[in-house]
């Protein structure tokens, strides 16, 4: 009781509004729900003996925003990169270090949105997590562009896909399949019907920009079309997306509010902020540069880390990027699971998955084409074909709107022997100069001996 009140008034010290009602408190989607299965109560009663009201509110801000997670544990690994950075050590520490670090931060940007949103609304709220949700992914790939490697944004944008619609999806499904193995499994397919039409949407974007090539002649006469193919496309997909946050936070706003647990657990159940506006705000500025910096660390050392490993660039790109950048996400879509609340893990991996496909892909080809660099959406016949391979069999697996671990385990072999093949492979972009090649055959691949 003691705790409570020590909570509550340093809420409200720091500017901060309790909110408990559900007719007051902003809708939770399923991202924040899922985040939230990994942050920790924090106990306030030391940090509000402090005399200084000016320190007692930054420990406090301190408690609540790096330890307030479970995975506060690898908040060490960002100075540990900035360190092998500074003082010259492998660069293969570095993007190691640096992939760690961004495990939490994408936690806590994820939090900070949706304190921020229980002061401006839910429909503030809902655009900061629908253009913030993927900010890892999205920076990563700016600082990409703008050293001109496409491979490498194409690569790790389409594996956040591939992560997302297989591996969480799947091991949700597992997870929660064997878990509940006497109960029956039901989820509303309405939201699941709604992002599987715009991933194909997405994906008949992907589709059109390769087959012109083919279907174009020559390379040199089908270059600038195909480019500007994916630019009108990019704009209709930015569009379509503009419409379905417009479709998700008003007009059926239901179907996209996950349902608060009715019993007690551990998580945190977002009862009301916790910091004050400004404070999130400054907080969340600050986090997004540090994401920025460590984005830097791993474009730059992404090549090294791939010799340096043996590893191709596709597979760290693809298949280790997005495991470690949305780990804490993805752990939370596994634990609603777990509980039977398949609404939320569905909204977590499909919701992410037709985020960067109909939002991140287009964004930075417009990016580029502002920067002056060709980047379409042609992502060669491996890549493009694993992507439709996956929406299709995704689609498939959640037609009936009921669930068992079976689904879930081919799924999730589905993603593992899309992470063999790009394993084996070896394309131009392990070689020096892959940006200056032009290429109108399928991508030249080299395998394991």
């Amino acid at each position: 009781m003691a705790n409570n009140s020590c909570n509550e008034a340093w809420v409200i010290e720091n500017g901060g509004l309790k909110v408990s009602s559900k007719e007051t408190r902003p809708g939770r989607t399923a991202h924040n729900m899922s985040s939230s299965s990994l942050r920790k109560k924090s106990d306030l009663a030391l940090v509000s003996k402090v005399p200084c009201r000016s320190l007692r509110m930054l420990l406090a801000n301190l408690q609540e925003v790096i330890l307030g997670t479970k995975l506060s544990i690898l908040f060490p690994a960002i100075p540990l990169a900035v360190a092998a950075e500074f003082y010259g050590l492998g660069r293969s520490w570095v993007f190691a270090l640096s992939l760690l670090g961004l495990t939490p931060l994408a936690e806590r940007v994820s939090f900070l949105t949706e304190q921020i949103a229980y002061y401006t609304g839910p429909t503030v709220g809902g655009l900061l997590n629908a253009t913030c949700g993927n900010a890892t992914e999205l920076i990563i790939a700016i600082f990409a562009l703008s050293q001109h490697k496409i491979e490498v944004v194409k690569y790790s944008l389409l594996g956040s896909v591939l992560s997302n619609l297989l591996l969480v999806l799947g091991t949700s499904l597992l997870c929660g399949g064997l878990a509940n193995l006497r109960r029956e499994q039901k989820y509303d397919r309405r939201q699941a019907d709604v992002n599987s039409l715009l991933l194909l949407l997405a994906l008949l974007c992907h589709l059109l920009p390769m087959l012109f090539r083919y279907a174009g002649g020559s390379a040199a006469s089908t270059a600038d079309p195909t480019l500007n193919l994916s630019r009108a496309s990019s704009v209709v997909m930015l569009l379509a997306y503009v419409v379905y946050i417009f479709f998700q936070l008003v007009t059926h706003r239901q179907l996209f509010e996950a349902q608060d647990s009715d019993e007690e657990d551990d998580t945190v159940s977002g009862e009301g902020a916790v910091i004050g506006f400004w404070s999130g705000f400054v907080w969340l500025v600050g986090m997004t540069l540090v994401i920025a910096l460590l984005s830097e660390y791993v474009v730059n050392t992404i090549e090294s880390a791939s010799a340096s490993w043996g590893l191709s660039v596709s597979f760290l790109s693809i298949i280790l990027l997005p495991i470690v950048g949305n780990a804490a996400e993805h752990a939370g879509a596994v634990i609603f699971a777990f509980k039977n609340k398949l609404d939320i893990s569905l909204g977590v991996a499909l919701g992410s998955a037709t985020q960067i496909a109909m939002f991140v892909v287009p964004f930075c080809v417009i990016v580029a084409w502002i920067m002056g660099i060709k980047m379409d959406l042609n992502f060669n016949l491996l890549e493009t074909g694993s992507l439709a391979l996956s929406i299709i069999v995704t689609a498939f697996t959640l037609q009936d709107g009921t669930s068992h671990y079976m689904k879930g385990l081919v799924l999730l072999l589905c993603y593992v022997v899309i992470a063999a093949c790009f394993f084996v492979l070896r394309t131009p972009q392990d070689l020096p100069n892959m940006n200056n090649l032009e290429l109108n055959l399928p991508t030249e691949v080299v395998f394991r001996a």
